[in-house]
């Protein structure tokens, strides 16, 4: 019996997880492995791509088995394609197909993974599960369990984290939460793993690993590009100023890949699919002050009942801006005092009181 409890490891055979499972394992912890496999490869990539990247491969399987055979501690590949493809997958299709640009990390970290590993966890007697996210958990005076900022800020994951209700966050626990990466990086080394610390980091979407995202809307959705070619551009007030490939293609905040030459850089301001149209403007029109958020988790606090003010983030490299929430129908009203630019239907907002995750949403449209 372990003197800290059993605890159930999400290791992708990369250097955070690795760290991770060894780590509680050198702290007394009963530590047993665990590997998802969420995608096939074989369906999710074109025929030009013939290196297989990121997380979801045999070589990072064999990694990650390796590490718990010489530590001594159990290893199991858990297959989740299917709960995987049909909740991840066809909501990243169904997003891009209504003109909104998802985020489909964070809904499997709320819906998938956190809930699969919990599901295992129970099943093998796990009191913890644990990921090698860079980020921490606290509990409140109240009782609440909540998501804070990792101390690597360049690292910090807190943003993904927001869906995690409290079930799944009184259960988990998140080691590299107060490290550095370059200290992460001399753990494995002093682990015995120095290929781990020279291993490159994927940050493409894991169903996606050569980053073609709209090839992989082509291969998902047949036919799909007969059907949205030929759509107009338009600037802001309705005029014509040429065609696109469809909307679907698109994302707010885009400027490259526009194929479209106006003399002047121009931004994608807003997406249209009833109409298959794509506004485009200058990068003063991708700032706004208001939008509204719904499908809302909250964390720190049981919910909003009265305005508060809040660093809000709108994406995951955003260092955020300071804004008033509102409580609003089935949601919040978000105003910022400053103008924020790109804000995009479809990704998260994340409230932050300093480093405490309050809770999230997900942006649902913007008011006009």
């Amino acid at each position: 019996m372990s003197r800290k409890g059993k605890v159930l490891v999400a290791m992708s055979g990369g250097i955070d997880s690795t760290v991770t499972a060894l780590m509680l394992n050198q702290q007394g912890y009963e530590v047993i492995g665990i590997t998802m496999k969420t995608w096939d490869y074989a369906t999710s990539v074109g025929a030009s791509s013939k290196k297989e990247t990121g997380c979801c491969n045999i070589d990072s399987f064999n990694d990650a088995r390796l590490a718990a055979v010489q530590h001594g501690f159990p290893h199991f590949i858990l297959d989740i394609r299917d709960e995987f493809g049909d909740f991840v997958i066809e909501n990243f299709v169904e997003e891009y197909i209504a003109g909104r640009t998802p985020n489909p990390c964070v809904l499997c970290n709320t819906h998938i993974k956190w809930r699969a590993l919990l599901k295992r966890a129970d099943a093998l007697d796990c009191e913890f599960i644990a990921t090698g996210h860079y980020a921490q958990v606290s509990k409140s005076q109240e009782g609440r369990y909540f998501i804070q900022k990792g101390t690597d800020e360049n690292k910090d994951q807190s943003y993904a984290l927001w869906g995690l209700q409290q079930d799944l966050l009184s259960r988990t626990i998140l080691p590299l939460g107060t490290y550095r990466k370059p200290e992460i990086r001399q753990m494995a080394v002093e682990f015995g793993y120095p290929e781990l610390a020279k291993k490159n980091e994927s940050y493409e979407i894991c169903f996606i690993p050569d980053n073609d995202y709209r090839g992989f809307l082509k291969r998902r959705v047949p036919g799909l590009e007969g059907r949205v070619a030929g759509g107009n551009f338009t600037d802001p007030i309705g005029n014509i100023l040429g065609k696109h490939k469809g909307y679907p293609f698109y994302t707010v905040g885009q400027r490259k890949g526009l194929d479209i030459a106006l003399g002047k850089p121009v931004f994608v301001t807003r997406i249209i699919p009833e109409t298959n149209t794509v506004i485009l403007g200058d990068e003063d029109d991708l700032r706004e002050q208001l939008m509204r958020v719904s499908k809302i988790n909250w964390q720190k606090y049981g919910g909003l009942e009265t305005p508060m003010d809040s660093l809000v983030k709108i994406r995951y490299k955003d260092p955020g801006t300071l804004a008033s929430i509102l409580p609003y129908e089935n949601g919040v009203e978000v105003r910022f005092y400053d103008p924020v630019k790109g804000i995009a239907p479809g990704q998260s907002a994340v409230f932050y009181e300093g480093s405490d995750v309050i809770g999230g949403g997900v942006i649902q449209r913007l008011t006009m």
